[in-house]
């Protein structure tokens, strides 16, 4: 039987056509594993010949100075903390030739000018992260940014212990690194950021799940259900290859 990724490689292939660039947007919650399910996406698709190009809609965040001049600095993540005219406008001009992207370090917690890169019309370009519940607008972008729109799905429980192993990793991190974000949370001890960490889940990422991302499951072309230890459980939609 087919693995879970084998089949979002299929379901993807099918959808490809030479000279025209494929991209293909992959989105859920905060911690559901969008980007190492991207990275072994695009792996698997490189290694069977497309080019394949993998970038992230963090970049497309504000910087965290804008957000605090607009007052936004706690919703960072929802729809109004990016800017969606830009994100649309790189994904559109990397069909044609070279597009600039921005990229987000979770170090420093920021938009970082230093890891921009350029992409050139890819013969797949994987965009993940969370503002692509485009399709469950009153009035959807037209043309649709992405061609194949990829949701992953866990239980809340699932995600908010993911969010909490991966918030803790970068409070390790930070031990050893006063540049880091998560440095200055490094007095509160394990306890008081565990505790913090949940409040954060609690108060910004599971609330943006419920208010905003999950909306994009419904209009995905393929469902990836994930369990324990992020184990492929099932895929599921319209576009899923058996």
């Amino acid at each position: 039987m087919a693995s879970g990724l084998d089949r979002v490689v299929r379901s993807v292939a099918a959808r490809a056509r030479p000279g025209e660039p494929l991209v293909v947007g992959i989105t859920g919650a905060v911690a559901a594993g969008k980007s190492t399910f991207a990275g072994q996406l695009r792996d698997a698709l490189a290694a069977q010949g497309p080019r394949t190009e993998l970038v992230c809609t963090d970049g497309f965040l504000m910087t965290n100075e804008r957000l605090t001049e607009l007052g936004l600095l706690d919703q960072k993540g929802f729809p109004p903390s990016y800017d969606q005219a830009a994100m649309h406008a790189a994904l559109a001009a990397a069909r044609k030739g070279p597009a600039v992207f921005p990229a987000y370090s979770h170090v420093i917690y920021d938009v970082d000018p230093a890891l921009a890169r350029t992409v050139e019309a890819p013969d797949v370009l994987i965009v993940e992260g969370l503002n692509l519940h485009h399709r469950a607008q009153p009035q959807p972008p037209s043309p649709d940014p992405v061609d194949l729109l990829i949701y992953i799905d866990a239980d809340e429980a699932l995600l908010e212990a993911w969010f909490l192993e991966r918030f803790m990793g970068l409070w390790d991190a930070a031990e050893h690194d006063p540049t880091s974000f998560y440095a200055r949370f490094r007095p509160l001890g394990r306890e008081g950021t565990l505790g913090l960490a949940r409040q954060v889940w609690e108060g910004i990422n599971l609330r943006n799940l419920r208010e905003n991302i999950v909306h994009a499951r419904a209009g995905a072309d393929l469902v990836v259900r994930k369990g324990e230890g992020h184990g492929v459980i099932e895929v599921t939609g319209p576009a899923a290859a058996p």
